[in-house]
């Protein structure tokens, strides 16, 4: 209950607070959370349903999309979480882009802040300040290395700053050991998959070549985490991406980002969050 107390108190003191102007993408919400640091994260509020639920977004790459005021990203465009914006909102759902807070928002981005439990207390601000904002469920969905922040944040956050259920698209489950950077070598694997009860659904792609995100290997997530229902989803079929760098592999406009299916697997964690199967 300590997040929920720094919420109140930081809502009380007006250190959490929107920018009030029209939006084109969200309204930008802008919370302080380390010494020093701020995070910036875009918020469209659920709609139409008497269950609102919101999905909390973290992308992959180095995690900045560098909101403008608008809310919109001005980078990682590609990434498929960025793409399907207007899906998951299309459905009823309320989304929260979250941005890099500063002090990482360098050519790294994320990086090894990642697996930090520093960072798992940014996102529970994050979660509760949407859980304040909207009255409604919070889930995170994490792609790529975006699934690491989400199990940081699932399996480390409690009260109203943990999440109510993860979705983890395309993780990164097996690192670099001995890379130049230290941080190459994180993955899922790295974290306290045991902590986390929520319900938890992981989907990657069978054609996904990105050395990073075997599907063959995201079981192993589920059979670490205590979830109250856990789901392994592999998608097959889409353009494949046999021909691609071991670069592009990586990269959202692939099968790594569920490239021309993304209305397909928007609509199964649709199902997954209001509690059926996939």
């Amino acid at each position: 209950m300590r997040h929920a107390w720094l919420l109140a108190a930081l809502l009380a003191s007006g250190l959490a607070h929107a920018q009030p102007a029209p939006v084109a993408c969200g309204q930008v919400v802008t919370l302080d959370t380390q010494p020093g640091t701020t995070l910036r994260y875009a918020l469209q509020a659920p709609t139409g349903t008497a269950s609102p639920t919101t999905l909390v977004l973290l992308p992959g790459g180095d995690g900045h999309p560098r909101l403008d005021a608008q809310g919109c990203a001005r980078r990682l465009k590609g990434n498929w979480l960025v793409r399907s914006l207007q899906l998951f909102q299309a459905a009823g759902f309320g989304t929260a882009l979250v941005d890099a807070p500063t002090g990482w928002q360098g050519d790294d981005g994320l990086a090894g802040y990642r697996v930090e439990p520093r960072h798992a207390q940014d996102l529970g601000g994050v979660i509760a300040d949407v859980r304040a904002r909207t009255r409604g469920a919070v889930w995170v969905l994490g792609t790529s290395r975006g699934a690491i922040s989400a199990v940081n944040a699932a399996s480390r956050l409690v009260g109203d700053a943990a999440p109510d259920g993860i979705v983890l698209s395309s993780s990164v489950v097996s690192g670099q050991v001995g890379a130049r950077k230290p941080w190459v070598a994180h993955s899922v694997f790295d974290l306290p998959l045991e902590n986390i009860r929520q319900p938890v659904l992981v989907v990657g792609h069978a054609a996904d070549a990105c050395i990073r995100s075997p599907a063959s290997l995201m079981a192993r997530i589920t059979e670490r985490t205590q979830g109250a229902r856990e789901q392994v989803v592999t998608v097959t079929g889409g353009p494949g991406g046999a021909n691609l760098s071991s670069v592009d592999a990586c990269e959202g406009r692939s099968p790594h980002g569920f490239l021309d299916q993304e209305a397909e697997v928007a609509a199964g964690i649709e199902r997954f969050v209001r509690g059926g199967r996939y």
